[in-house]
């Protein structure tokens, strides 16, 4: 008989199917009209009840399957109160079917640790930017990210009626990503994709060094890395605190799978394991291809600004 399938491979598929489910609570959140909006930090730091409902499906679910799996998500939330109608029971069959990469197979449960950003692009959801937004599920191993999951809820909202909204994207190290089509930027082209909201002189600083032939600004890490991988910029590009590991973790696996490099602002790799601070206090800078090309080019004094 068949061995069962890794436990990674077991978690992917689950986070595949859980991360389906979340897209359905934030496409139901907005069309029924009340996003219930918290201000936490200010204008730009929101909450809505999608972010909410998300997180609480997500790691209820995740916890219920995986009990001895650290979850770390971005809300503050209580954990004991989610009703059954948001657990997500499911895995994506697809996912099982793959073979675990060697390097994993060994894996137990404790030794995982699950970032979750049940709503990456608030602020653009809430004004109806809605295709930034995206739910990320990054999963790490001694401190790194080498599994993540990501949906766009509406992906395909402006093609009509008859479209089918939505899609997910997933990923592991040694296997690759799927759900998309892997393309890169035409030759010699530098188009920079970058914060929408949360721009300052550091950032355009240090775009402006770059000198870029196109900026292009948008909301959402996962939107971000879903540009550079697609073939839609070259680099992503943002020398500032703000960004949290629950941002790059889903989006550097996926990233990573298929080849291409995500760092602090400094060159410095991400850590993931369960003890390490939240924020990406020394910014990011992510490329599909030529990542020395753009990391070379970063001003001392944008580095300097930036302390790990």
């Amino acid at each position: 008989s068949m061995a069962s399938p890794a436990l990674l491979m077991r978690v992917v598929a689950s986070a595949y199917s859980v991360a389906e489910k979340a897209a359905t609570i934030v496409r139901n959140v907005m069309s029924a009209g009340d996003l219930g909006i918290v201000e936490k930090a200010g204008p730009n730091d929101l909450q809505t009840k999608a972010d909410r409902l998300v997180q609480m499906s997500i790691c209820a679910s995740l916890a219920r399957k995986f009990p001895k799996v650290t979850i770390i998500g971005e809300e503050e939330l209580p954990t004991d109160d989610v009703t059954e109608d948001l657990i997500e029971d499911g895995h994506c069959e697809e996912i099982l079917k793959k073979p675990c990469p060697a390097q994993y197979t060994g894996i137990k449960e404790e030794e995982l640790v699950i970032w979750v950003d049940p709503l990456d692009g608030t602020k653009e959801y809430t004004e109806g930017l809605l295709d930034h937004v995206t739910v990320l599920i990054g999963i790490a191993y001694g401190g790194k990210a080498i599994a993540g999951v990501i949906n766009q809820p509406y992906y395909n909202y402006e093609a009509g009626a008859n479209a089918v909204l939505g899609r997910t994207i997933w990923g592991v190290l040694g296997m690759g990503a799927f759900g998309f089509q892997l393309t890169e930027v035409p030759a010699g082209k530098h188009i920079i994709v970058t914060t929408r909201s949360h721009s300052n002189a550091l950032v355009n600083e240090c775009i402006t060094a770059l000198n870029p032939d196109t900026v292009v600004r948008v909301g959402g890490a996962g939107n971000k890395i879903i540009q550079l991988i697609e073939g839609k910029a070259s680099a992503y590009v943002f020398a500032s605190p703000g960004c949290k590991k629950w941002d790059t973790c889903a989006p550097e696996a996926i990233l990573h799978a298929v080849g291409g490099k995500i760092t602090d602002i400094r060159g410095n790799p991400f850590q993931y394991n369960k003890e390490v601070k939240h924020m990406n206090s020394a910014g990011v800078l992510a490329t599909l291809r030529n990542y020395d090309y753009y990391a070379s080019r970063i001003p001392n004094t944008v580095k300097e600004s930036l302390v790990p």
